[in-house]
């Protein structure tokens, strides 16, 4: 792969992949880490992508790399979790940044539904492609998930 071709892409999907993997980790550290490992692996691995694939497979790797570092055995055994602050989400209104913090809170398999559907605009079917689940469980976990962003934003 051209370097062209990479900072292109870099470019383009950086920001989609940083919050994808935000919502996976609620680590921006861990966030960072995940952005520059995908990309490596497109470097290293150079598949042939359609235009209109390439979103799907940055998605797709980004998933993995997630799901890789929360099965670590030093992600497991670590007890304080970095926890995202309102003063690190600046670029979003005090709105945004509330409701945001409030997926955050969701547990992992409720806030990684909610993030692909709604932040990243991806469909049922395409998310249970990614996640390896039914079509029906994507809906049942929105569901559940806006019931739960319900009461939790009902309290504040």
């Amino acid at each position: 792969m051209e370097t062209e071709q990479l900072v292109s892409l870099y470019n383009k999907y950086c920001n989609q992949i940083y919050r994808l993997a935000l919502s996976y980790t609620c680590s921006p550290q861990d966030a960072e880490d995940i952005v520059q490992s995908v990309f490596l692996k497109l470097y290293e691995k150079n598949p042939k992508l359609d235009k209109e694939k390439e979103k799907a497979w940055l998605t797709q790797v980004t998933v993995n790399c997630c799901k890789d570092l929360l099965k670590s055995y030093w992600r497991r055994n670590k007890k304080d979790f970095d926890s995202i602050s309102e003063s690190q989400l600046t670029y979003m209104t005090e709105e945004e940044s509330e409701l945001f913090l409030a997926v955050m809170n969701l547990p992992l398999k409720y806030r990684i539904v909610v993030h692909l559907h709604y932040y990243e605009g991806y469909s049922f079917k395409e998310i249970s492609k990614f996640l390896k689940i039914s079509t029906s469980a994507v809906s049942m976990r929105l569901y559940r998930s806006r019931e739960l962003l319900r009461e939790q934003l009902k309290e504040e």
